[in-house]
């Protein structure tokens, strides 16, 4: 009888517990489920918000290990920097030049800093230390001379007079015509059909590519500071060209101001993808993803830091 007992005992233990590790495991693979699908909906949202993770850039090894290593010696001025001088436009005494990629523009451009911009806030030396046979830059009020080049050079700023990029052709060759119809038109000389000049030939040759455009400005200051340089008499007249549709994600974005408004880096880098595909008409292939060399390593390391800052908060309140 105690061994029926036992063996009874022994069934019921045994059933029950295969109830209970059955639902256990159904239990587990719920929540394991749950957590795979909360994992790819961060990976997602991540995506999402990192728009700068498919550029096709250069190994960053090198500000890799200059970040370990701290700020370092500029070899020009002797100041401590981080990964490069911002008042030399010189990489730094442990980022190696020769390691720091070279990237070649299709136009000349030209910065023009706000005398009161914060020179190691500014990322229009990201453009000269990595494009520096295309890119000058002046502190304002020195303003190269653009007098007799509007049919050549754009003013890059948004406002109600401003065009899209696709339209840029359009405006510098009406500007060409107008030109040409006023010398025409001169009282004092005859109307005779000019030889071609080597220049000439040369603006028919960017008909073919699509704009006589050659060099392109942008201005380097806080939004609420722009106004001075706008106005100058110098840049008057000049074609102004807006980006419309291109979002910033600079850590420093001004409140008030729309996702339009883009830093300097961030708006030369998008104005010549355009350019690149609306203009000259050829197909991107990560040309000029390099001007993001420095750009898009801080604004990564800033989002691994407020990543885990946040991390660390959400722990002190829970």
């Amino acid at each position: 009888m105690l061994r029926v007992f036992g063996i009874v005992l022994k069934l019921w233990f045994e059933g029950r517990m295969s109830v209970t590790t059955s639902v256990f495991l159904e239990e587990s693979k719920g929540n394991n489920s749950h957590f795979v699908e909360r994992s790819q909906s961060q990976a997602v949202f991540i995506a999402a918000e990192d728009p700068l993770q498919n550029l096709c850039l250069a190994s960053q090894e090198v500000l890799q290990k200059a970040q370990r290593s701290g700020r370092s010696k500029c070899l020009k001025c002797g100041g401590s920097r981080m990964f490069y001088c911002y008042t030399c436009y010189v990489p730094v005494e442990n980022v190696p030049t020769e390691q720091i990629p070279f990237v070649k523009l299709p136009l000349k451009i030209d910065i023009i800093k706000h005398p009161n911009e914060t020179d190691g806030k500014s990322t229009a030396v990201h453009a000269k230390l990595l494009a520096p046979e295309f890119v000058n830059i002046y502190t304002y009020p020195c303003i190269p001379e653009y007098e007799g080049k509007d049919h050549e050079v754009a003013l890059v700023f948004p406002g109600p007079q401003s065009i899209s990029i696709k339209d840029i052709s359009f405006h510098l060759q009406k500007r060409i015509q107008n030109k040409d119809r006023g010398k025409n038109d001169e009282p004092d000389k005859p109307c005779f059909k000019r030889k071609k000049t080597e220049e000439q030939e040369g603006c028919d040759l960017n008909e073919g590519k699509g704009t006589t455009l050659k060099k392109i400005i942008f201005i380097d200051s806080t939004w609420n500071q722009t106004n001075k340089i706008l106005t100058d008499e110098r840049l008057q007249g000049l074609l102004q060209v807006e980006l419309k549709t291109r979002k910033t994600c600079f850590w420093r974005h001004q409140k008030g101001k729309p996702d339009t408004f883009l830093s300097t880096i961030e708006a030369i880098y998008y104005f010549l993808v355009d350019y690149h595909t609306d203009i000259l008409k050829e197909k991107y292939r990560g040309q000029y993803d390099n001007l993001l060399f420095f750009y898009s390593f801080m604004y990564q390391l800033i989002k691994n830091a407020k990543y885990a800052g946040d991390k660390e908060s959400t722990k002190l309140t829970h």
